[in-house]
């Protein structure tokens, strides 16, 4: 590797691949647009190609760039947990992470458990609760993390979010439901309905499906988004259910429940990572932040 090539270049490589955006990584490193651009051009002209191509008003990765970025993700994992087995009698300290439904079941457990095995002495605080409850702790600096849905714009003063990926809103039936092949608007009418709750992000689209239905006001006969109550009762009954893809995304797989075709395209909505703004630094934060990006891409 050429010797000019420093931590303070992968660094900024690296968060500019999950950003997409100059500027939003430049304000969140607390520096100059032209200043990562400056980084961004020197680390690309002593590796001598071009790392990203802008398309329409992002950075996309070239292929060479994707293929570096494996390869340096692992290395800077790599020197963070070096340097937390040199410390073995400090502990890492703590990182507390709300963690909402979406990101739950999946992406987060396998995030956790590879976080263990680079940090050991950093303890993994999780919590779980609706959406409002999570963001009120994150505001409050009572949790260094959250990562699920997109916070609304209200609730945004003070945070910032980095987009990780798209995720459906779907609706799902037991498997051999018997009324599997109705369109979704008959179906609904003839079985018992679990909606998301109010409070939760993901209703407010799903309510606009139901009204394109000329299903506005359908009352529904449960509202969850936890995954032991929702499946328990689809799987017990008739009833259909919409929710975050993530959140059945293992039931899906395994054939226990079924996806309903709703053939609209806004129900869905974008997962990422959401933190405060200026907080104190929190060891082995950025480490989590990576390995978050590492899975939500794989």
């Amino acid at each position: 590797m050429h010797p000019g090539i420093k931590l303070r270049h992968i660094r900024a490589f690296l968060d500019i691949a999950a950003s997409g955006s100059l500027s939003a990584v430049a304000r969140a490193q607390g520096i100059t647009q032209p200043a990562l651009s400056r980084t961004l051009a020197e680390l690309e002209d002593l590796l001598a190609t071009p790392l990203f191509r802008r398309e329409r008003r992002r950075l996309v990765l070239t292929e060479q760039g994707a293929v570096f970025r494996g390869h340096a993700s692992l290395g800077l994992q790599a020197l963070d947990a070096g340097a937390a087995a040199l410390r073995p009698g400090m502990s890492g300290g703590a990182i507390r992470v709300g963690i909402l439904p979406t990101a739950a079941t999946r992406l987060f457990p396998q995030v956790a458990l590879r976080f263990r095995d680079l940090a050991p002495d950093t303890l993994l605080k999780i919590e779980t609760g609706p959406h409002t409850h999570l963001v009120r702790l994150l505001q409050r600096g009572e949790l260094d993390l959250m990562v699920g849905r997109m916070p609304l714009a209200t609730e945004m003063a003070g945070l910032a979010f980095e987009h990780l990926y798209e995720e459906e809103v779907v609706l799902v039936a037991r498997a051999g439901h018997p009324l599997h092949g109705l369109p979704p608007r008959d179906l609904l009418r003839r079985v018992p309905l679990i909606l998301p709750p109010e409070t939760a992000l993901i209703r407010r689209a799903v309510d606009d499906y139901l009204a394109s239905l000329a299903l506005p006001g359908h009352r529904p006969a449960f509202e969850t988004v936890a995954l032991p109550i929702g499946r328990g009762i689809v799987l017990g009954s008739d009833a259909v259910w919409f929710i975050s893809r993530g959140v059945v995304a293992e039931e899906l797989d395994r054939g226990d429940l079924a996806e309903i075709p709703t053939g609209v395209r806004f129900l869905s909505g974008a997962v990422g990572t959401t933190r405060r703004q200026g907080g104190p630094p929190v060891p082995g934060l950025d480490l989590l932040l990576r390995l978050t990006r590492d899975g939500a891409g794989g």
